[in-house]
């Protein structure tokens, strides 16, 4: 499975979308952006951790109404993998640069070793 890379101002779109109406749902707004409802459910939660929000998902009754629903084991164990994938590549991308760094400084060292004969 290939991960996409979206930009801050589509993820920020996208939320913004999903959270303009409540009769929007995650499949909908996912179906007309081309990206899966997981990945904008992912984006919302972060989007309401970050302004203070609770970690809740909405849901409307038959009477128009929004009513919040605490979030289920299911949803917190899809962020907690969300995170830990997200985790992974950062330590691999970290590792990476460490490594691109120690070369240079090898190389450092041996070209000014090189010029002060």
């Amino acid at each position: 499975m290939v991960m996409r890379f979206y930009s801050p101002e589509f993820k920020a779109d996208a939320v913004a979308l999903y959270l303009s109406d409540p009769d929007h749902t995650y499949q909908s707004v996912g179906k007309d952006l081309g990206i899966s409802r997981e990945t904008l459910r992912n984006w919302v939660r972060s989007h309401r951790a970050r302004s203070g929000e609770d970690p809740t998902t909405r849901t409307s009754t038959k009477d128009g109404k929004t009513v919040a629903k605490a979030a289920t084991r299911e949803e917190l164990e899809a962020e907690l993998a969300s995170l830990s994938a997200e985790l992974k590549q950062a330590r691999k991308e970290n590792q990476k640069l460490a490594t691109e760094r120690d070369i240079l400084r090898k190389a450092m060292k041996f070209f000014a070793s090189e010029m002060s004969w």
